[in-house]
C-alpha cells in the first residue's frame, strides 16, 4: 500500500519520470532476472563444496544429531 502510495506521489509530481519508470522497469528486471538465477546456482554449488569438505570433520567430532 505505501509503495502504491509512493507511486501516485510520483506521477503527481513528476508524471514524466513516472511514466518512463514503468517503461523501464520490466527491461532492468529482465535484464537482472538471469543474473538472481546465476546467484542461486552459485551459492547451491558453494554450499555443496563447504558440505563435502566439512562432512570429515562432523564425522570425526560426532554430530549433534546422533547424540540425541
Amino acid at each position: 500500500m505505501v509503495t502504491f502510495l509512493l507511486w501516485c506521489i510520483l506521477l503527481v509530481l513528476c508524471w514524466p519520470l513516472a511514466i518512463v519508470a514503468l517503461i523501464v522497469y520490466p527491461f532492468l528486471w529482465l535484464i537482472f532476472l538471469p543474473l538472481g538465477i546465476i546467484g542461486i546456482a552459485i551459492d547451491g554449488v558453494l554450499k555443496l563444496i563447504y558440505a563435502l569438505f566439512a562432512l570429515p570433520f562432523k564425522i570425526v567430532s560426532g554430530s549433534k544429531l546422533s547424540n540425541r
